[in-house]
């Protein structure tokens, strides 16, 4: 008898110009195109027994929209908000209402980037953070969140 992992739902959102992944010229976010590293994530997912929404959007509301979408839906959140990492108290409110599992990722380090990069928003209230390790860090990400959530499931999913 083989130990099936409890099947999960969990939600990727990107934020703004996370689409353009791949065609960045000082390769800080790598060469992985976006649909590339949509791939990736998929069937890293897929590997760990979830289902994955991996989502993007240029637009802070839609971002918002999403993460309360998946109250009472998601078991976590991966969420690389972009440039909106560093701006958007209304995400953090967004991401607080949340009772599921949340790991902030970035494609780059962000430490050691420009000094207004230094303060996310988003990890007063992640789980842990991810970052600097491109496309593997997104995989990462995925499996942090499921092993998260299956240590400490919530209620609401």
């Amino acid at each position: 008898m083989t130990d099936t992992p409890t099947p999960l739902t969990i939600w990727f959102l990107n934020g703004p110009n996370a689409n353009l992944y791949g065609l960045d010229a000082s390769k800080n976010y790598g060469t992985d195109s976006f649909p590339v590293l949509q791939s990736r994530c998929e069937r890293k997912a897929a590997s760990l027994c979830v289902e994955l929404r991996f989502l993007q959007s240029n637009y802070e509301g839609q971002l918002i929209d999403w993460i309360q979408e998946a109250r009472g839906v998601a078991d976590g959140i991966v969420i690389n908000a972009a440039g909106l990492t560093y701006t958007s108290i209304p995400i953090l409110d967004a991401l607080m209402s949340f009772p599921g599992k949340i790991v902030e990722a970035h494609m780059s380090n962000i430490w050691k980037r420009e000094p207004f990069r230094h303060h996310s928003y988003i990890s007063k209230v992640a789980d842990g953070v991810i970052a600097g390790l491109g496309g593997d860090g997104y995989e990462f990400a995925i499996e942090a969140v499921a092993r998260l959530a299956r240590k400490h499931p919530h209620a609401a999913a």
